[in-house]
């Protein structure tokens, strides 16, 4: 009987694990549809690739094939590398990545682990746009415009929101990315960013009985706008995920009713 029940224990635990390996290395894209009452409609619509977390992980070329064609500007989410990852890996992600349309990107706190001013050259090279307390406005045909905003990584506070508001046009539709989303907290109404995008909690990772220190990743209302917090591509410390699967984003932004989806 004890042999029995330490059979189905161990017989469990592996295939525990094998979710856990599992959930840690899917390639899946959840696709966003997102609209907001005062989005310019000369834009028609907007759609963003957003991912964030990558650290150890090589980007899988499904990903690349389910988004390639589909998206105009990507945004990577900080921590694209962490120490121990080389840097022709790190530029093999930002190649594969560069087939999808522009890439724009913000500092997590594991990508100071490595030489930042190589991985800063890196992207000068690669034509990879980094918003570092800056931002970038795009302007429609009609002349309405809309900016994308990108703050330091908030953890050492390298963050600048101010300067990254003071480069964005004032009468724009603003989009922020920040690694952490506690950013939030200086979102102030007057603002008017109307979406962050965010990662670096890993939603969580490992939820054991449901529970873990962080919430799974989601769109929600939050403080003064719309918070997208990503369960993140890749993973730190343990190759492992149980409840908070690896995930990317496409966004699809254009006017409507406010929904989130």
């Amino acid at each position: 009987m004890i042999w029995g029940i330490i059979g189905l224990l161990v017989v469990g635990g592996i295939l525990l694990l094998l979710l856990m390996v599992k959930e840690a290395f899917l390639n899946k894209v959840v696709e966003h549809e997102l609209t907001f009452p005062d989005f310019p409609d000369s834009f028609g619509k907007v759609t963003i690739f957003f991912i964030s977390d990558i650290h150890r992980r090589v980007i899988s070329d499904l990903i690349i094939q389910k988004v390639k064609g589909r998206a105009d500007l990507v945004i990577i989410g900080g921590d694209l590398t962490e120490k121990g990852v080389s840097f022709s890996q790190v530029k093999d992600n930002l190649l594969k990545l560069k087939q999808i349309a522009p890439v724009y990107f913000v500092w997590g706190n594991n990508d100071y682990e490595v030489d930042f001013r190589k991985l800063d050259a890196t992207f000068l090279d690669l034509g990879v746009k980094v918003l570092d307390n800056t931002a970038v406005t795009f302007e429609s045909d009609r002349g309405d415009k809309l900016s994308l905003l990108g703050v330091d990584d908030c953890s050492q506070e390298r963050d600048r929101l101010d300067l990254a508001l003071l480069d964005a046009e004032e009468n724009s539709f603003k989009i922020l990315a920040s690694h952490i989303p506690t950013i939030t907290e200086k979102v102030l109404p007057e603002h008017n960013i109307r979406l962050v995008l965010s990662g670096h909690t890993h939603g969580g990772q490992i939820h054991i009985l449901g529970y873990s220190p962080f919430e799974k990743g989601k769109i929600k209302k939050h403080y003064n706008t719309v918070l997208l917090i990503s369960n993140g591509y890749g993973t730190t410390t343990v190759p492992l995920r149980l409840g908070a699967p690896a995930e990317t984003h496409l966004l699809i932004l254009k006017q409507g009713p406010e929904k989130l989806g």
